[in-house]
């Protein structure tokens, strides 16, 4: 299957691609996660996303399409894929589509993940991310064995630019306004299925299994 997961930052959603990537054997391609590694790394891609990164603004459409366009034609992309965080705006949408039906391809399902504000703040806003392997934790929900250190590697762990309370609103303020008109339109192609994000992981996948028929 072709299948966007879509929704707010901190909502979830990169958790439950994750998930069914595994189970289903599909490659998650998440454009943050592509970004960052380019961040770390002081790549030129990296170095021009970081300053809208660091802010809460969202990467210009040019660089994120580029991004896309090239990650699908990779192999493991020939029997399906679920995109992670694109599209985030209408022009990346008509890019997408413009792609896939190149190929004669188009997406088969968009699961819109949807949780209230005041929650999405606490999750994001509690998360602590090791600098040297990536592995994230929480303060509440999964917080690390020893306080502030990475329970894989040791480094000590840090609250990122984009996870900071007044960045997380400015995100939340910049996915409402510009990514909100995605579910527009895709409730108008019928493809669209709104998913609950609140309680635990499984619960949530569950919803998901649902939604997509697997």
């Amino acid at each position: 299957m072709r299948l966007i997961f879509m929704g707010p930052p901190g909502v979830g959603k990169g958790t439950q691609a994750k998930r069914y990537s595994a189970r289903h054997h599909i490659p998650k391609i998440s454009t943050g996660d592509i970004l960052r590694e380019a961040v770390l790394k002081k790549t030129p891609l990296g170095l021009q996303a970081k300053s809208f990164m660091d802010s809460g603004k969202l990467v210009p459409d040019d660089v994120v399409i580029g991004i896309i366009r090239e990650r699908l034609k990779e192999p493991d992309c020939k029997d399906g894929f679920i995109l992670d965080g694109f599209p985030r705006t209408v022009p990346q949408a008509a890019a997408l589509k413009a792609m896939l039906e190149a190929n004669r391809l188009g997406i088969d399902r968009v699961l819109n993940f949807e949780l209230p504000e005041d929650e999405l703040i606490r999750r994001l806003s509690g998360r602590r991310s090791c600098p040297n392997c990536q592995s994230v934790f929480h303060v509440e929900f999964s917080p690390p064995r020893e306080r502030d250190r990475c329970d894989a590697c040791g480094e000590k762990l840090v609250q990122r630019q984009d996870d900071l309370p007044e960045t997380v609103r400015k995100r939340q303020e910049v996915y409402q306004s510009q990514t909100r008109p995605l579910v527009r339109l895709y409730e108008a192609q019928n493809i669209l299925s709104r998913i609950d994000g609140s309680g635990d992981p499984e619960t949530v996948y569950r919803r998901v299994e649902g939604s997509t028929g697997s």
